[in-house]
């Protein structure tokens, strides 16, 4: 007879790409399949698959965590236009006008929302890791955002009831053409946001000679993989004039130009800020948090981390950016909003300018706010809401379901936590500058991808966090916050395998989470007991002071640490594991 662990329950495993697929396949390997009798649902949702399968891929993950409730999901590549090109090239077979949607955008928005689920990121409470503060008190970074456009000048409006929500253009033909449809709840909150594109060029000339005149390196920051018909179609403007008319003049002049996702640069820029930069933040919502941040941290800098952060996502609804309408428009002309058959909003646009029309569902609100209720209460924690309700209906509507959801709870018996409401500028300043207490941070779809990473970049590592997806009927999807690693995924094909760079730390922990839920729920102990010891084994590594490269120098003792490569990682935890 085995003498493997017998698991009654299917376990499902999401499979992504580069550098965190080499890791997770040597973990599920290790920790899984060697030591465990357990059925595995495995998928492939690399970027290829999901466009060779036309986003099948993405559907099959849904389907298979609903019916089997628990999953682990690996980093995957969100590609831009031109990875997607390079794809479709490697492919000729492959029609680019018939995909759908799902082969070539971000699956975590389609997963999160095809099993109602919402993200809590915590960090991994390693008893050793002590991360140098950023000395920031006086650092020469200054943050440009745009003035206009944007969701600063958008309508937004809650629906007055239960209809559909058309979005309509007029061009010249005369004749109305539906450009989106989407049903919506009375309550449910939506927005229309537009940008001038001569607006934003112009916005890119005064940036970029900001830059030259102040002698700044130059970093720009969009979400142009998850939002490209909008954030997208900024970026390609921008850069395009960048590269016409200030590439050459930077260069001359020793100026260094860094493009990234704005969760990603946001991440970096604060936890490892440059002595002269130009932050540019076009989108004026996200800007101009960063840009109070940013003063903040010039000021006061950033004070020593005392206390665990939590920070969870509202992304059951597929809602907000991530589940918006996003395109150039195709010519000059009006747009219109109409709601149940009633006009509700008309602006002019011209052609190129980016539209970005969004909603949320206000049942999805309510079930976040609940949860976001139950965690900080499980766990001792305060939670602090960011919201502009005093100029966003589309934010009013959380500040209602709020007060519903703390008269539901009381009415149960189950008081909710200390909590308070904010702006998201303050929100994120306090989590940053103000961290002592156990606390949560509740926040929107992009304002919680680029909270989290920085969060997790100020507690050590993107990799030193974990992070959970709860639906309410109870699915649950346990990831890594961090991604593909493609700069050591480079390393690692260019020496054939044998330059080895990753930290494992929030995969290895995201597999005992999930194992400790099968556990709980089919009552094995002996499930329960190993998932226990995994996650003691990962923290104890670290705690022997056996790191991986990204965690050089940041233990209480760095004298004593001993650096190794992921293999060297992941053996260190099998032994310990099995000692």
């Amino acid at each position: 007879m085995s003498d493997k662990i017998q698991v009654a329950s299917p376990l499902v495993i999401l499979h992504g790409d580069e550098m965190a697929q080499v890791a997770f396949e040597k973990i599920i390997d290790t920790f899984v399949t060697r030591p465990l009798a357990i059925d595995l649902v495995e998928i492939d949702l690399t970027a290829e698959n999901r466009l060779v399968t036309n986003g099948q891929a993405v559907t099959d993950a849904i389907d298979a965590l609903n019916r089997h409730g628990v999953g682990i999901k690996n980093a995957g590549m969100t590609v831009n236009r031109e990875q997607r090109d390079a794809l479709l090239a490697k492919h000729p077979e492959l029609d680019a006008g018939t995909l759908n949607p799902l082969a070539t955008k971000s699956p975590n928005g389609a997963i999160r929302k095809g099993i109602g689920g919402n993200i809590t990121r915590e960090d991994i409470e390693f008893r050793n890791l002590k991360v140098d503060r950023p000395a920031w008190i006086g650092r020469d970074i200054e943050v440009e955002t745009m003035e206009h456009g944007g969701t600063k000048d958008s309508y937004n409006a809650l629906s007055s009831a239960t209809g559909i929500v058309k979005l309509l253009f007029v061009g010249k033909s005369g004749d109305p053409v539906e450009l989106h449809r989407r049903e919506v709840n009375k309550g449910d909150p939506w927005l229309l946001a537009t940008n001038d594109l001569e607006d934003v060029k112009a916005w890119a000339h005064r940036f970029f000679q900001r830059a030259l005149d102040e002698k700044r390196d130059i970093y720009l920051g969009l979400k142009d993989t998850v939002i490209a018909g909008y954030d997208g179609v900024m970026r390609a403007a921008i850069e395009d004039i960048y590269r016409t008319d200030y590439q050459a003049k930077a260069e001359a002049l020793g100026l260094a130009y860094h493009y990234e996702l704005i969760d990603a640069q946001a991440a970096r820029l604060v936890a490892n800020p440059p002595e002269r930069a130009l932050w540019g933040v076009p989108d004026n919502n996200t800007g101009r948090k960063l840009y109070k941040l940013v003063e903040q941290l010039k000021r006061y800098g950033i004070p020593e981390r005392k206390a665990q952060v939590s920070i969870s996502r509202m992304s059951a609804g597929g809602g907000d950016q991530y589940g918006s309408f996003n395109a150039p428009a195709a010519e000059d002309g009006i747009l219109k909003v109409v709601v149940d058959g009633e006009e509700k909003h008309a602006r002019h646009v011209k052609q190129g300018d980016p539209i970005l029309l969004m909603s949320n569902d206000r049942a999805a609100i309510k079930d976040w706010v609940l949860q976001v209720f139950r965690d900080a209460s499980h766990k001792g924690k305060e939670v602090y809401f960011g919201l502009k309700r005093e100029y966003m209906d589309y934010d009013e509507v959380f500040s209602d379901v709020i007060t519903e959801a703390r008269r539901e709870l009381a009415k149960a018996d189950t008081p909710p936590p200390s909590f308070m409401i904010m702006r998201p500028s303050s929100q994120l300043i306090k989590m940053i500058t103000d961290p002592p207490r156990n606390a949560l941070y509740p926040a929107q779809n992009l304002d919680g991808d680029i909270f989290s990473d920085i969060s997790a970049a100020l507690g050590g590592s993107l990799a030193t966090a974990s992070s959970i997806i709860e639906s309410k009927n109870g699915t649950m999807l346990f990831e890594a916050p961090h991604g593909t690693a493609h700069d050591l995924y480079l390393k690692y094909l260019e020496s054939d395998g044998k330059e080895a760079h990753f930290n494992s730390s929030a995969l290895i922990y995201a597999v005992g989470n999930a194992l400790e839920t099968l556990a709980d729920r089919e009552g094995n102990a002996a499930l329960g007991d190993y998932a226990v010891r995994l996650k003691a084994a990962l923290i104890d590594t670290i705690g022997d002071g056996i790191v991986t490269g990204d965690l050089k120098g940041k233990t209480t003792d760095p004298a004593a640490e001993t650096v190794v490569d992921m293999h060297g990682f992941l053996d260190a935890v099998k032994a310990r594991l099995t000692a």
